[in-house]
């Protein structure tokens, strides 16, 4: 008999390329890999040929398993295969429900281990030359889910839109009006926001305005989830970055 293993498992933010070296070599390791909507689908070509591929994920609001079902999912196969991989996107422990599914799997007598993933929070706006700090422009960040388990917008968000820092709200599309109405009552309405989808994907697509226009700006490129929306100064950086390098190639051309 094998040992019980639960590895949860971060695949990176969707580019094949940002997965760490410890996941791949876990991957390969795993009887059982059950996988989120998420994931890049070419990642499951570093499993065995043996291994069992289980599509658990969601595609818009459509549940292949609902929660409670993947928990025992992840106990069942365990006790039954051996080592489970758990493979989510981004980081596990950023709104991944990695932790609930090692507690649950522990009370089982499972071993568990965590594999940490690049999250989307960071590496998506990173793709776009957009840093979560820079001096004098943020000092700190937020990350914050827009859509709480009750279905409401965070009230992290109202909090967040009082401070200097750069605010990273994931799964907040269905709820981006309400957070353009939360800033603009703070008095942000002319704070750079940018919005991302299916970031460092070679479908990525974006949308640059204000909190004051974002709103007709993702309606006139139809931007939809999944997408990462960040507000703050930082997201002029990317425009100074493409001004210095025009400069750059301007003067090369002139002399």
């Amino acid at each position: 008999m094998k040992a019980a293993k639960l590895s949860v498992v971060g695949a990176g933010p969707g580019d094949p390329d940002l997965i760490t070296l410890k996941a791949i070599n876990t991957l390969a390791s795993a009887d059982v890999i059950l996988y989120d909507a998420l994931i890049n689908t070419m990642l499951l070509d570093y499993a065995k040929p043996d291994a069992e591929l289980i599509f658990v994920g969601k595609r818009k609001g459509c549940y292949a398993y609902q929660q409670a079902q993947i928990n025992e999912l992840i106990v069942s196969r365990a006790k039954s295969d051996g080592h489970v991989v758990r493979l989510k996107g981004g980081d596990p422990f950023i709104f991944g429900r990695g932790a609930e599914e090692m507690e649950y799997a522990a009370q089982f007598g499972i071993d568990v281990e965590v594999v940490p993933g690049i999250s989307s929070a960071l590496a998506v706006p990173a793709y776009q030359n957009i840093p979560m700090t820079k001096r004098n422009y943020s000092e700190s960040f937020w990350v914050i889910t827009g859509t709480t388990k009750e279905h409401k917008l965070s009230n992290d968000v109202s909090l967040a839109a009082q401070s200097t820092a750069t605010v990273v709200i994931l799964m907040g599309m269905g709820k981006l009006h309400e957070i353009t109405s939360v800033f603009k009552l703070f008095g942000k309405g002319e704070a750079p926001v940018a919005v991302i989808q299916n970031g460092t994907l070679p479908k990525e697509k974006m949308g640059i305005g204000t909190v004051s226009n974002i709103v007709d700006i993702v309606k006139e490129k139809q931007l939809q989830n999944p997408a990462v929306i960040v507000i703050g100064e930082v997201v002029k950086h990317r425009e100074r970055l493409l001004n210095i390098q025009r400069e750059v190639q301007l003067k090369e051309v002139i002399c």
